[in-house]
């Protein structure tokens, strides 16, 4: 991925949350040490705007790769994915007037809602503690 400068809705950027990056061993809890040599899930909180039937939409969810060796942080990770054919994760959308979720956790639910709400009314600026816009082109 590289970061542009500009929002351009046709590159289907994304902004992320650089303090949410994570990665996770796939073999964790079956008594194998990670290695940070051996492919390791990565992900990092996102979010991003699509058009739906001609409806703009605003989009919270997360980027996953799965990457070897294992990504130091959440920059070298976003320069190292390079497959954007599945795009993100989505955990939660809202159009400006229905909201859809994935997850069922009512508290959750409220803290998308609260960040998608202001997100959309804002069309396309980054939304606040994130960073964008990210894309794979």
């Amino acid at each position: 991925m590289k970061r542009e400068t500009q929002f351009v809705q046709s590159h289907r950027p994304y902004a992320v949350n650089l303090a949410s990056f994570r990665t996770i061993d796939p073999n964790d809890g079956n008594g194998i040490t990670a290695d940070p040599e051996r492919w390791t899930w990565a992900r990092i909180d996102a979010a991003w705007f699509r058009r739906r039937d001609g409806v703009t939409v605003a989009c919270i969810g997360h980027l996953r790769d799965l990457q070897r060796p294992a990504p130091a942080d959440a920059t070298e990770f976003l320069a190292r994915h390079d497959d954007g054919r599945h795009g993100g994760d989505c955990r939660s959308r809202w159009d400006g007037q229905r909201f859809w979720s994935a997850i069922q956790d009512p508290g959750q639910q409220a803290a998308d809602l609260a960040l998608l709400k202001p997100m959309l009314d804002a069309y396309p600026a980054i939304p606040e503690g994130f960073d964008g816009w990210w894309t794979f082109h």
